[in-house]
C-alpha cells in the first residue's frame, strides 16, 4: 500500500500545527578560550621543535647543523620521550646514524633528562640550506686565509694605484687579493 505525499495546503497545515526544532546555532570559537591555556603550556614546556630549530646550531655544534635540521618532536603515547624527527640532507644520514647517540644527548641537555628517546632521521632538503653552506664556506675561508708575500702585495698597490680611494677601491683590492690566494692555492 502506497502512501501518498500531503499536497500543499496539508503541507502548510501540518507545519503550522507542528513545533520545529530550531536550527543550531554556530559552535563556540574554541580559540579564544584555548588561548590561555595553551598561553600556560607553552611557558611551561617551551615550543618543542621550533625552540630546537631556533638554537640548533649551538645545541648540535656547527658541523651537524650545516647538514641537518629538526623537523618537529613526536610525543610517545605510552608517556616516555619523544622521538625527534631530523631532515638530513642526502648521504650525510649515515653519518647521523652513526652519532645519533652524540646528537640525543646534545638535545636532552638542552630540553632535560628524557625529553627524547630516539632519533628518526629523514632525507631531504633542507630549508635555507644554501644560505648556509653559503655562510659555512665564507666563514672557513676568513679564519683560513693565507697572507700574500710582499711582491704580491706590492704589485696589487701598483695596479690599484689609478684608482680613486673609496669602498670602490677597498672592494677590488679584497677580490685582487682573494684571487692572488685562491690562484697560489691551486698550483
Amino acid at each position: 500500500m502506497r502512501r501518498r505525499l500531503p499536497t500543499a495546503e496539508e503541507t502548510v497545515r501540518i507545519l503550522a500545527a507542528r513545533r520545529t526544532r530550531p536550527p543550531p546555532g554556530a559552535p563556540p570559537v574554541a580559540g579564544r578560550a584555548l588561548a590561555p591555556t595553551l598561553r600556560v603550556l607553552d611557558s611551561r614546556f617551551g615550543q618543542g621543535s621550533d625552540a630546537l630549530l631556533a638554537r640548533w646550531r649551538e645545541i648540535a655544534g656547527a658541523d651537524l647543523a650545516l647538514r641537518t635540521e629538526p623537523t618537529r618532536l613526536i610525543k610517545s603515547r605510552q608517556g616516555g620521550g619523544a622521538t625527534l624527527e631530523l631532515r638530513v640532507e642526502g648521504p650525510s644520514a649515515a653519518i647521523i646514524q652513526h652519532r645519533a647517540r652524540d646528537v640525543l644527548d646534545r638535545v636532552n641537555l638542552f630540553l632535560g633528562k628524557g625529553a627524547v628517546e630516539k632519533l628518526r632521521i629523514v632525507q631531504g632538503p633542507l630549508r635555507g640550506a644554501p644560505k648556509r653552506r653559503a655562510a659555512a664556506v665564507a666563514a672557513s675561508r676568513r679564519r683560513f686565509a693565507i697572507p700574500l708575500d710582499a711582491a704580491d702585495e706590492q704589485a696589487l698597490t701598483v695596479q690599484m694605484a689609478p684608482f680613486p680611494d673609496g669602498p670602490l677601491k677597498a672592494a677590488l683590492t679584497r677580490l685582487g687579493r682573494e684571487v692572488l690566494r685562491h690562484s697560489k692555492t691551486e698550483v
